[in-house]
Order: C-alpha cells, then sequence, then structure tokens
C-alpha cells in the first residue's frame, strides 16, 4: 500500500469537490494502491470559537458582495458538474472548525476516517448544519457508529487541540498554503481539485512502477 495523506477543511468547498473526484477514480479503480489518512488544515484558524455569520464571512473574505458572488458563482458551477447537490442558501453560519478536525483525529484512531470526513461535508454543503457545534458533531459521530458520550466528553475537553493547531503549522511550515493537497508516499504533492482522469494516471503509473514497468507505456 502506498500512503495517501490529504490535507482538507470540511468548509472547503474545494475539497469537497476534490474528495468526491477522488472518490470516483477509486471507485472505478478497486485494487488502488492507496491507503488513506486526512490531516487538519484550517481555512480560518483565526476563526471565532463559534464562528460567524456566512454572509458577513464571506463580503469580508473576498472584499464585498458582488465579489463573493463571482467566487461562488465558479464554485456552484464546478460543483454542480460533477453532480454534487451544495445547499448554499442553508449555510447561516461559518464555523470555527478545529473540533471538527478533532473528531476526524479521534475517528482515525477507529478506523473510521473516510465515513467521518464524508458525513461532515455533507452535513455543511448539503444539510446546512452547523459542524462547530458540539451537539451537531456528536450526532456525526454517533450516525458514523462512534460512541456518543465518549465524543460528547472530548469535546467539552481540549483533548488534543493542541495537537490538531501543531500538525496545521507544521503544514504550513512544509509550504501548503491551500487545500486540498494530497500527498503521495510521502514524496509528490498534487494540489486541488483534480478530475478523476488525473487520479487514474497517477495510479497507473504507480501500478507500473510498483510492478516494474515504464510508467510511459502503463494505459
Amino acid at each position: 500500500m502506498i500512503k495517501l495523506d490529504i490535507l482538507s477543511d470540511p468548509i472547503c468547498p474545494w475539497c469537497y469537490i476534490g474528495k468526491t473526484h477522488l472518490d470516483r477514480a477509486l471507485e472505478q479503480h478497486p485494487n488502488h494502491p492507496f491507503e488513506i489518512e486526512w490531516h487538519p488544515f484550517q481555512l480560518n484558524p483565526g476563526m471565532p470559537a463559534g464562528g460567524m455569520d456566512r454572509r458577513q464571512y464571506l463580503e469580508q473574505k473576498f472584499g464585498g458582495k458582488e465579489a463573493a458572488i463571482k467566487v461562488y458563482s465558479q464554485i456552484e458551477r464546478a460543483a454542480a458538474d460533477v453532480g454534487l447537490g451544495i445547499d448554499f442558501a442553508s449555510i447561516a453560519r461559518t464555523p470555527n472548525t478545529l473540533d471538527a478536525h478533532r473528531l476526524i483525529h479521534w475517528a482515525g484512531l477507529e478506523g473510521r476516517q473516510t465515513a467521518i470526513v464524508s458525513a461532515l461535508f455533507r452535513a455543511y454543503w448539503r444539510e446546512g448544519r452547523d459542524i462547530g457545534d458540539a451537539t451537531t458533531l456528536a450526532e456525526i459521530a454517533e450516525a458514523c457508529g462512534m460512541d456518543r458520550a465518549m465524543t460528547e466528553r472530548l469535546l467539552a475537553s481540549d483533548a488534543d487541540a493542541a495537537d490538531i493547531r501543531a500538525r496545521d503549522a507544521h503544514a504550513r511550515e512544509r509550504g501548503v498554503s491551500g487545500v486540498p493537497c494530497f500527498i503521495i508516499g510521502n514524496e509528490y504533492a498534487v494540489s486541488g481539485a483534480q478530475p478523476p482522469q488525473v487520479w487514474a494516471q497517477v495510479i497507473a503509473e504507480l501500478d507500473a512502477t510498483q510492478n516494474g514497468r515504464n510508467p510511459s507505456s502503463s494505459p
């Protein structure tokens, strides 16, 4: 197996689109070599703990209402192209995602990481839920087979918060400035929401290399 480390934030629309592309490529190549692990990267590490009004956030981030509309029109088209039914109108707040990243970390200890990541994307982008809210996160954890009471106790504490911040900072120190970022075998980085055909080529090249063939001759 080859490690595929994915740096992502569940409130990043390009991360959701990128995951969808990757999922489809892996479905088409069930014998892919990847062992996937998700890693924290907060788009807004300085976000207040309770988050903020989404409209205010977008206008502040992009320099006004018109600029925000322009950026999100492009995102909406990209999401529609891959069949993602993102409900932008239902998203009232932009959360601080530190606790969501803590939940992803704990899910990894139980082998449920990708399920939790998928559920967080769905909850935020399709259901308009506040994934900075502890009750919402506990509900998501329970739905994915994690112990709800334990999750609630952990979220009520500072468990692993410093570790998540340190891992986020380490990614930035290594040169990661945006997500999604995919690191293959701790050697090669693939940035952005790459389409399934790119992943198909990566898988083909890895397969050829592992089997001693010239990658350029692989299908």
